[in-house]
């Protein structure tokens, strides 16, 4: 970001002109919920284009206000014949990846594997989260209802505890976002927005627990 911002200064002075450019960021909004990306690093610019922008599908007009990966994904495919720009679908069939590790011919660090979610049930987590204010056991009996049929109890419970868990931790990040363009009721707003605490407890100690007894006796009644 360093180098981001010397060339946004330098490259109207190379090109004889006045004043700098704008560095734009590529955070989205699933990222920032989690706390997936390095303070100060790819969090930092002047301005979030995809950050927490206006939800492209007019079909889902549920108070999902930001450009998660499932909204870009779906705009992609829209634009790839809308638009007639073919080489869309490299980027459709790529593996989302943070980079982190070294890419092979065989291996691509898989940005979903590391969180240990999808960025469709990210999507979920987050509209239950802040459009629907759940906590840790709200979420996990709406998500009974929605998932129990693919996934057991206790795999739901597990989804749900490490979500909070990095939600909460990660949650001093939201301090620190680049300013986005707000249009709906659903985005991981900052503190200058969202007056909720910024450090938690991660441990999240009796809503676990009620979790844990509650999937254990789903388990334990099949």
């Amino acid at each position: 970001m360093v180098l981001s911002y010397l060339f946004a200064q330098l490259l109207p002075w190379v090109r004889g002109r006045s004043g700098g450019l704008l560095v734009l960021g590529s955070a989205n909004v699933d990222e920032s919920l989690r706390g997936y990306f390095t303070k100060y690093d790819c969090s930092s610019s002047d301005i979030a284009p995809i950050g927490r922008l206006l939800n492209m599908n007019p079909a889902r007009a549920d108070g999902v206000g930001g450009i998660s990966k499932t909204d870009l994904r779906m705009f992609l495919e829209y634009a790839q014949g809308a638009f007639s720009l073919p080489i869309l679908a490299k980027f459709l069939s790529a593996t989302p990846t943070a980079e982190l590790e070294p890419i092979t011919k065989d291996y691509v660090q898989s940005d979903e594997v590391d969180m240990g979610m999808t960025y469709q049930e990210l999507s979920i987590f987050g509209r239950l989260r802040k459009v629907s204010k759940c906590g840790p056991f709200s979420m996990f009996e709406k998500l009974l209802h929605e998932w129990s049929e693919r996934i057991s109890p206790t795999e739901i419970a597990a989804k749900v505890k490490r979500f909070f868990y990095f939600y909460s931790v990660n949650r001093h990040k939201m301090t620190t976002l680049t300013p986005a363009y707000h249009a709906e009721g659903y985005s991981p707003d900052d503190n200058r927005f969202d007056l909720r605490q910024f450090l938690y407890n991660a441990r999240w100690s009796w809503q676990f627990k009620k979790i844990d007894r509650l999937a254990e006796e789903l388990e334990n009644s099949k």
